[in-house]
């Protein structure tokens, strides 16, 4: 009986990815959501200086400064990996923006992209283990909170950025928790104050995600993301995204009005530096359509409400020293 023929192998084609480069790098890294992490660091060291005596070390803020930066990059790579691991982002749902969905419009090698943010993240650790070494253990304890939040926002099961409370937990970490621990670095004293201060740059970093959310909202339910504009529904959705906006501003007057009043010129130049954006983003329907420019806007009012806020809380201190 003849020996039954083997099948030849066949070799799996190898899948082909767009090779990886700076300019790819940079669009992952997503540097428009970069104000989230610049504004926390800008807004301690501003606070940090009005309120503490002695030279503030301009190291320490650039450190912090890389660190911020490199967690937020990482965050979004690792949202746009887990994302396209889970199907949610394809080619027939991705905006124009160079910016979105970057690992599926450009083909890249996923294994690549999470090697990428898995390394953005050792560079944040090993530059906040040198600020512990030289600050102390509060500065841990806040660090690991911050890292553990960025990689379950989006890896999991049941990532934050599914579910309602995504826009709320990643207002406090960035806006509240990078900012008591950059005046801890800076100060070497763990401030509550800080939190209240903080309150406008908790808004406004959490809106920048509501915006997201919110013109994503046809595209998440098909995906099962319950996230916040999702579960409101997008009239809701929509009226509360306005509202927020006025309590940001409202905010912004309380606290200069009532703790840094001499400040309060600067707040009526913020009105009017923001008003041509604010206009803009009232008359946007916040959709599909309108995305790219809908997060424009909220960077933009992020940068000018958050510049003319420390501004105001800068000047209030000069004027009292004086």
């Amino acid at each position: 009986m003849p020996a039954p023929q083997q099948r030849p192998t066949v070799k799996k084609k190898q899948e082909t990815y767009t090779r990886f480069n700076p300019s790819l790098a940079f669009q992952l890294a997503a540097p428009h959501t970069w104000v989230a992490a610049l504004t926390p660091i800008l807004l301690a060291y501003t606070y940090t200086a009005i309120t503490y005596s002695g030279n503030i070390s301009f190291l320490l803020a650039f450190i912090l400064l890389v660190i911020s930066v490199a967690m937020q990059s990482a965050a979004n790579i690792l949202n746009d990996y887990f994302d396209y691991k889970k199907g949610t982002d394809s080619l027939e749902n991705s905006s124009e923006d160079a910016f979105d969905a970057v690992l599926v419009y450009n083909h890249l090698n996923p294994k690549t992209v999470l090697a990428y943010a898995v390394a953005l993240l050792v560079v944040a650790a090993l530059l906040g283990f040198y600020l512990v070494y030289i600050t102390g253990w509060p500065l841990l304890v806040l660090g690991l909170i911050g890292a553990v939040v960025v990689v379950i926002y989006s890896a999991g099961k049941t990532p934050i950025s599914y579910l309602p409370v995504g826009e709320i937990i990643i207002g406090i970490v960035m806006g509240g928790l990078v900012t008591v621990a950059s005046c801890y670095v800076l100060s070497g004293i763990l401030d509550p104050l800080v939190l209240l201060i903080a309150i406008p740059c908790i808004i406004g970093i959490g809106m920048i995600l509501y915006t997201n959310n919110t013109c994503d909202i046809e595209k998440d339910i098909e995906a099962h993301r319950k996230t916040l504009a999702v579960t409101l529904g997008r009239k809701t959705a929509v009226n509360t995204y306005k509202t927020t906006i006025i309590i940001w501003l409202i905010a912004i007057i309380a606290i200069i009005g009532i703790y840094y009043a001499p400040g309060m010129p600067f707040i009526l130049l913020l009105v009017l530096a923001a008003f041509p954006t604010l206009r803009a983003i009232f008359a946007n329907p916040l959709n599909q359509k309108t995305r790219d420019g809908a997060m424009a806007q909220i960077v933009t009012l992020n940068v000018v409400f958050m510049s003319f806020y420390c501004l105001a809380l800068a000047t209030s201190s000069l004027i009292t020293w004086i």
